[in-house]
């Protein structure tokens, strides 16, 4: 029956693996193995062949029933006796039976049919499919009392198990039709009765090679709707309901008010596969870079950029505002649609100006989750970068405490009796243009120009980071203790989201891309005036593996159950100021064809919009269709001339009160009457402007009325 499988897998263009466990495999060796293959997306259909014994009821259950080719798991049996046949497997030893009987011409309505030796699934099924024909059926095992008695009333016999030898085929009345269905689970043969014995008619057909075909169809089948199920669809999201209320109650109240949905039933709604989300906790997950080979040939979405106008130190509210449009987009226009938003730093959350979740009922929840250490990418970012200087602290006392030699021998040490190099040093021989191979080779001025970086501590520009505002580490000295040796020097503490390291983060596409980025950063140069880079100290593959679960975005959700992607957040006054290349390029190809993507880029456009076009869109080969300026009357006050925006300073009354202006036929006009009113002098660069504005504003006149218009 194997060889059978195998020809006809190869036929229908299938690949089949056979997975061998010794005979002595429990219950628990068996689940592990299926588990796996669960799990396994290049696996679309699981035909178990285990001795009948083995076939407990938990083991059944460990398959998932759309690789349950053989229609085995309580699920598919359910589906089948609810009458959802359409959505779920059948047996296709039961599905054989009926299609032969149905098709050498018998008629199965009224007709008495008597299963004996069956169990569960396949007891359970035939039952079912013969009751759906019309048909009365009846079950029994080999040695019952009543056996005789059914036998000689039954029309059609099924035999789901061999039968004994002191059961006589005298009991089966002549001309009854009888199936052979039984089913041996190591060898996996099946038979039909043989002709002429005490007058029975058996129909002459070979269950086993039919239901096989059928096993068959029934993996094609289940490849088919995986295929359908990765082809971009609209998603079916379950979002939540909002009960805004007035006044409008605090950003944390309103977040903690609302119960967020498991982020396993956000990750299946929006197409995500089991394998590839990681589950932290209930409300948060990071998502695996796989996704992208899985749907590398699906069509991206719309990419859409938020920026703003140069802010006030309060900020203006982009955050917001990109929530609010996925939120409109997915939640009640029933759209496709992702944010993807900078993860925020502790620094600016625990000082004036707060956290990063956005506002009122447009925001990530759980907020405290959000703003608070979310899945540690900040935390490998601080490690990967405090070693980074460690390292070179380190290299430099030991340079100025030991000679070539010992410096060669703890740089290349001998590992039972062999000396080697590592990748990482082979490829500092080239850049020094020794092309030896040998530690032993090489000459007393190749050690030394190898193991000696010469660093310049005057010129050291890699510093330590911690997420907080902590201004007493802004200027420190290092090195006083005893053990460096007089190795001391003044240093500093950045913020954690300054590092270098975030902005690899944030404009990396894949983890190799991520390691030549970060072996590419420069932390000195040498006493010669050339560059000192992570690959020369040998940390890359130190820093690749500190950072191997931050490359991966972290998926949340807004207030409405639409999907969010946070990752990365360098700072656009420092580094770039933008989310993740990544996260976006994910999003992408999650919404699909019609689908939105809503990022934004950090502060104001002058250096938030202007890196995301000259930095991050070089990098990502990717091109927004549209930009959305977020513009506040609040800035647009403050920046032509009214009373300064502080933090922590309650604003001024201009900022918070209406004006309301009666005559919009010409507000020119107005503002400068009102200027000349309150005394102020308005420069002659604004009155141009203000005149050259109203005879534009004339010309549109006739498009209506100036609010109207805007």
């Amino acid at each position: 029956m194997q060889e059978v499988n195998q020809n006809l897998a190869e036929e229908a263009g299938l690949n089949i693996t056979h997975i061998c466990l010794p005979a002595e495999s429990g219950e628990d060796e068996i689940i592990d193995e299926i588990l796996k293959i669960n799990e396994d997306t290049r696996v679309h259909g699981l035909a178990l062949q285990i001795a009948e014994t083995s076939f407990s009821n938990k083991i059944l259950n460990a398959l998932k029933p759309e690789k349950d080719v053989d229609g085995l798991t309580d699920v598919n049996l359910g589906k089948l006796v609810r009458g959802d046949a359409h959505e779920c497997f059948i047996s296709p030893v039961a599905r054989a039976v009926i299609e032969l009987l149905e098709k050498s011409g018998v008629s199965l309505d009224g007709k008495k049919i008597l299963v004996i030796g069956a169990h569960g699934s396949l007891e359970a099924t035939l039952q079912c499919l013969f009751q759906r024909k019309g048909s009365m059926t009846m079950s029994s095992q080999w040695k019952t009392p009543q056996l005789q008695g059914k036998l000689q009333e039954a029309d059609i016999v099924v035999l789901g198990s061999p039968k004994p030898e002191e059961i006589p085929l005298s009991w089966i009345q002549p001309g009854t039709t009888v199936f052979n269905c039984s089913h041996d689970f190591l060898s996996g043969k099946a038979a039909c009765i043989s002709p002429g014995v005490h007058g029975i008619s058996p129909i002459a057909k070979d269950v086993s090679l039919l239901a096989a075909a059928l096993r068959i169809q029934n993996m094609v089948s289940s490849g088919r709707r995986w295929l359908r199920e990765q082809q971009h669809r609209r998603w079916r999201l379950h979002c939540l309901k909002l009960q805004p209320l007035s006044p409008v109650p605090s950003d944390i109240e309103i977040s903690r008010a609302q119960t967020p949905k498991a982020v396993e039933i956000l990750a299946k709604e929006i197409g995500l596969l089991a394998d590839e989300i990681e589950i932290y906790g209930k409300n948060k997950a990071k998502v695996h870079l796989s996704l992208l080979e899985r749907l590398k040939d699906q069509a991206d979405g719309k990419y859409i950029l938020v920026a703003g106008i140069t802010p006030t130190p309060l900020g203006e509210g982009k955050s917001t505002v990109t929530i609010g449009l996925v939120q409109a987009l997915t939640a009640h226009l029933n759209v496709n649609s992702f944010a993807c938003l900078r993860q925020p730093s502790q620094g600016p959350t625990f000082g004036v100006k707060g956290g990063a979740a956005g506002g009122g009922y447009a925001q990530v929840i759980p907020m405290e989750e959000f703003n608070l250490h979310l899945t540690g990418d900040i935390h490998a970012i601080t490690a990967a970068n405090n070693l980074l200087a460690a390292a070179i602290d380190a290299r430099i006392l030991h340079e100025n405490t030991q000679t070539d030699k010992a410096l060669y021998n703890r740089l290349v040490p001998s590992v039972n009796g062999v000396r080697e190099f590592s990748k990482i040093q082979l490829a500092r021989l080239k850049k020094l243009g020794i092309n030896k191979t040998d530690p032993s080779a090489l000459t007393e001025e190749e050690m030394r120009k190898f193991a000696r970086l010469d660093i310049d501590p005057s010129t050291i520009t890699w510093q330590r980071v911690v997420d907080t505002n902590d201004r007493f580490l802004r200027k420190i000295t290092i090195g006083q203790a005893n053990t460096e040796k007089g190795c001391s020097r003044q240093a500093q503490f950045d913020i954690a989201v300054a590092s270098e390291i975030m902005a690899v983060l944030a404009l990396t596409d894949s983890l190799s891309d991520m390691k030549e980025r970060l072996g590419r950063m420069v932390v000195a140069s040498d006493k010669n005036g050339q560059p000192v880079t992570a690959d020369d100290l040998g940390v890359t593959g130190a820093l690749t593996v500190l950072m191997k679960d931050a490359i991966k975005p972290n998926l949340m959700q807004t207030l409405e159950g639409t999907p969010v992607f946070v990752h990365a957040g360098p700072f656009a006054n420092i580094a770039h100021g933008n989310s993740s290349v990544l996260a976006d390029k994910i999003a992408l190809k999650l919404v699909g064809e019609g689908g939105f993507v809503v990022t934004e880029a950090g502060f104001g456009a002058d250096i938030g919009m202007e890196k995301f076009f000259n930095i991050k869109c070089r990098a990502s080969g990717l091109v927004p269709s549209v930009v959305v300026l977020v513009a506040t009357v609040r800035a647009l006050k403050m920046h032509g001339g009214g009373p300064s925006v502080t933090a922590g300073v309650p604003l001024k009354k201009e900022y918070t009160e209406e004006v309301r202006v009666e005559n919009y036929s010409d507000p020119v006009n107005h503002w400068l009457a009102a200027e000349s009113q309150s005394g102020n002098r308005t420069s002659s660069w604004w009155r141009t402007a203000a005149v050259t504005w109203r005879s534009k504003f004339r010309s549109l006149s006739s498009l209506g009325s100036l609010l109207l218009w805007l």
